[in-house]
Parts: C-alpha cells; structure tokens; sequence
C-alpha cells in the first residue's frame, strides 16, 4: 500500500467514526454534562481513570479541568488518579493491580462525586472493580467506551459508548468527547462563553 493510500484509509475512518459518533452521542453526552454539572456546583469533583493511552486521556483531562482548557479561569476540581505512582504501585503490590483505582476512590471519593472510567474495550478489571466500589459509595459513575462498552454497561449511570471497534479510533473520540466535555463545563458553570 502505497503511503497516500493509508493516509487517506486513516483519515475516512476516523470521519466516518466522528460522524457516527455525532449522530449518537448527542444525548448521553448531554446527560454527563448535566451531572459533572450538578456535581462541582454542589462542592464535589470529578476522578478519571483508564489504563494505557486511556491512563494518559485522564491526566489530560485531569488538567484541562484543573488548569485551563480555553481561556484562564476559575478551576474546575478534577484528579486523574492514574498519576500516583507510589499509590498505584503500592495497592499493586499489596491488594493486586485489580484495585489500583478502587482503592483510591475509596479515600478519596465522595457521594455526589462524578467518576469517569475511560476504556476502549470496557473490560478491564480494575475499571469494572473501581465502577462498583464508586456505585456502592453512591457516587455516580460513567464512562467512555467503545466496543460495545463490555462489562461497563450497567456499572454507570452515564456511558459514551464509541461506535466501533478500532482501537485507535476509539481513543481519537474520547479525547473529542472529553475535549468537548471541558468546553461544555466551562460554558456551563459560567466560567467561559461559546465562541
């Protein structure tokens, strides 16, 4: 295959992703929104976690919601909690990788708190462990997904679940997704106007 020919395959596929994505996610989307929302208003925050590429989405998330996403702001209170190396190595020694994240949400999460689980494939013990230990401490869980959305359909309240089953694809909405999400609270808590 000549280099032109899978440059343009890349590119009709992720367009084709993004499109199908527009046309379902619209709603879910606007439901996350509503809750991450009700959450910070209220004196609560949000946790991301993933594994991999999905680990470095959360931090980046993390921090656009931290920092800054558009314009300088107030922040929005946000942790990745897949940038404790000491944490997550520690609970992966001592109680098992499994529970890298629950144990964290454990401490540090709160009823009314949003935690947002990011997995391709949905399928991950220690995200399908730390979705239920968030659930039972009645905090609201939700996702973004891809793939069907595996073993995270029924542990959150909110679940993007990305229409394909590419995993390179799926990670590309995700970053869309949450780019879109910190926009959206920007805007939404007074914080930034549309451009």
């Amino acid at each position: 295959m000549k280099i032109s020919d899978f440059f343009n395959a890349e590119f009709a596929a992720h367009h084709a992703v993004a499109r199908a994505a527009e046309a379902e996610l619209q709603g879910a989307f606007t439901a996350l929104l509503a809750a991450c929302v009700t959450s910070i208003r209220a004196g609560g925050k949000i946790m991301l976690f993933g594994n991999g590429g999905s680990a470095a989405d959360a931090q980046h998330l993390a921090t656009e919601l931290t920092i800054r996403y558009k314009r300088n702001r107030s922040p929005i209170a946000a942790i990745a909690l897949t940038t404790d190396t000491s944490a997550i190595t520690a609970c992966g020694n001592d109680l098992g990788f499994d529970f890298i994240f629950d144990r964290q949400i454990e401490a540090l999460g709160r009823a009314g708190d949003i935690a947002i689980a990011i997995s391709t494939s949905g399928k991950s013990p220690n995200i399908v462990s730390a979705l239920k230990r968030a659930k039972a401490m009645r905090i609201v869980t939700a996702g973004l997904s891809g793939k069907g959305g595996g073993d995270m359909v029924g542990l959150t309240d909110h679940l993007l679940i990305v229409p394909s089953d590419t995993t390179a694809r799926i990670q590309e909405m995700h970053i869309l997704l949450g780019h879109m999400l910190c926009g959206a609270l920007e805007i939404e808590l007074g914080l930034s106007t549309p451009d």
